[in-house]
């Protein structure tokens, strides 16, 4: 059953990485090679700040100390909506869950995240709200969006 963890972990398509509690990345998979640009070599003993954009890192560090310090999370159920950073620059829109993790005494260890690239369908949805906007600019409609 280990190695076809595993191999589930390494193999699948959405990136998996793992940071410790400084922030620092422990481990990274291929899907995160392939989504975000960097090897595992070059991403393993990296900060996080690998993956955020400049004007996003103040505030993802005030979140990240306060759930390493105190282990608890408003995030601990659904997803997360964020950019991130690829390794040639370019942003990427990502959603991801986060897994807190824990030493054999229950002192917060780290932070697990499981990251899907959902850069296309976020255009898409872009494009549409700008094209309702348009239209209801045009024709004088208002539709209840919230």
């Amino acid at each position: 059953m280990d190695r076809l963890l595993a191999q589930l972990v390494n193999d699948t398509p959405d990136a998996v990485l793992v940071a410790d509690r400084e922030g620092i990345i422990r481990f990274w998979n291929r899907g995160a090679e392939q989504m975000l640009g960097h090897s595992a070599a070059e991403a393993v003993g990296q900060s996080l700040d690998l993956i955020i954009p400049e004007n996003l890192r103040g505030r993802h560090w005030e979140g990240y100390r306060q759930v390493m310090a105190t282990g608890e999370t408003k995030y601990r159920t659904g997803l997360l909506s964020s950019p991130g950073i690829r390794k040639d620059g370019s942003r990427v829109s990502l959603e991801f869950s986060m897994v807190l993790l824990r030493d054999e005494a229950g002192a917060m260890a780290g932070c697990a995240s499981i990251m899907r690239d959902v850069t296309e369908r976020w255009k898409k949805e872009r494009e549409l709200k700008e094209r309702l906007a348009a239209f209801e600019a045009k024709t004088g409609a208002s539709s209840n969006r919230t």
